[in-house]
């Protein structure tokens, strides 16, 4: 707790693939003939360091975030990595969904062969497959939370996306190709802001000319993103750090909060 009514969190990426790998093996190692367990073993330990292993993990924690802890606050807000890695993430609800479901059609498939065998080999077939398959209820289970999460993340009345790009030819095309894929996700987009932008008070030839280059980027900015009204905010003196430095930040943006009151905004 950082403050009344306001708490923060930082999420561990190692440790999240750590937990979710961990709670990947409990289940099928406890649905696994014994002698399968060596193979399985090494195949999760190839998962963990696969691509993609830390994306889901950060996902799986964020969905549960959103279903666990949503009731208790007004506003979840998360600041996410550079733009790249954020889409990617955001794009996991669907894609993992429809990886989950293709896993639970061979679990069942697989549980199905399972029971033919056992009633054509009897006693001969072992007792291999548990009475409670834990890696079945585990798939489903999580197939519920990415769409519940994906429910929330494509709903506007609770959900909007906030672009922070500094006024630089490269940052806007980015975050143009990025709307692009938000909208292709149906994730609504509630606000871009220019950060960092040459205060007015700044003297010198060298930041005059500065500001002249920058002048065109803003444009740029304002006519591209139009129908977000984007909002600038100027180059501070001292680094962000610290709630006195987010009030001279907030100052600045004296109509954004009114105008994202309604949703739970992820930067």
């Amino acid at each position: 707790m950082l403050r009344e009514n306001l708490w923060a969190m930082e999420i561990n990426p190692a440790t999240e693939v750590d937990r979710y790998i961990a709670e990947v093996q409990r289940n099928v190692e406890d649905s696994t003939p014994p002698r399968l367990a060596a193979e399985v073993r090494r195949q999760i330990d190839i998962a963990r360091v696969s691509p993609g292993a830390e994306e889901a993990a950060l996902f799986e924690r964020l969905a549960r975030l959103l279903e666990e802890e949503a009731v208790g606050f007004d506003r979840i807000l998360f600041d996410t990595a550079p733009t790249g890695h954020t889409l990617h993430l955001l794009s996991l609800p669907e894609t993992m969904t429809v990886w989950v479901s293709g896993l639970i059609s061979r679990r069942q498939k697989y549980n199905a062969l399972g029971r033919m065998w056992r009633k054509v080999a009897g006693a001969a077939a072992g007792d291999e497959l548990p009475r409670e398959d834990r890696v079945l209820t585990a798939l489903t289970d999580r197939r519920k939370r990415f769409e519940r999460a994906r429910s929330v993340l494509i709903d506007v009345r609770q959900t909007a996306f906030t672009f922070v790009l500094t006024p630089e030819r490269l940052p806007i095309l980015e975050t143009g190709r990025a709307l692009d894929v938000l909208k292709r996700y149906r994730i609504p987009v509630g606000a871009v802001i220019a950060n960092r932008t040459i205060p007015a008070d700044a003297d010198g030839e060298f930041m005059a000319h500065r500001r002249e280059r920058e002048s065109h980027y803003l444009a740029m900015i304002d006519e591209q993103f139009a129908e977000f009204t984007p909002y600038r905010i100027p180059l501070l003196s001292t680094d962000v750090v610290g709630f006195d430095a987010l009030s001279r930040v907030i100052e600045t943006l004296p109509d954004y909060e009114k105008s994202v009151s309604h949703v739970a905004t992820i930067t």
